[in-house]
């Protein structure tokens, strides 16, 4: 599994958001072992420069793998738990695709 790309739409991305980009993504590596290419992306947004408060960071993670494209997006109050919520989605879908071409 490899990180094709990190980018950052209204917002600064910085080495430390970019390492824990990667630390969330590489985590699914586990998961994605049965595939010989999978690639991932993800962009992190601001989504708006009027609002300060609210569900205003949405994090957009794509793995490529052979056969289907799964893509898991969150908006929330922080970026972090968007990152967080987006990964926890998208290992949801490989989990389930996983198993529905395994049957």
């Amino acid at each position: 599994m490899r990180i094709t790309e990190i980018r950052a739409v209204r917002l600064e991305l910085t080495d430390s958001l970019k390492a824990y980009v990667q630390d969330k993504v590489m985590s699914l590596e586990k998961f994605t072992k049965r595939y010989s290419l999978a690639d991932v992306d993800a962009e992190l947004d601001k989504t708006t420069e009027h609002h300060q408060k609210g569900p205003v960071w949405r994090a957009v993670l794509r793995l490529d793998i052979p056969g289907i494209t799964l893509r898991a997006e969150a908006i929330t109050e922080d970026l972090y738990s968007a990152i967080d919520q987006a990964k926890d989605d998208l290992k949801r879908q490989i989990v389930k695709h996983s198993e529905k071409v395994s049957a």
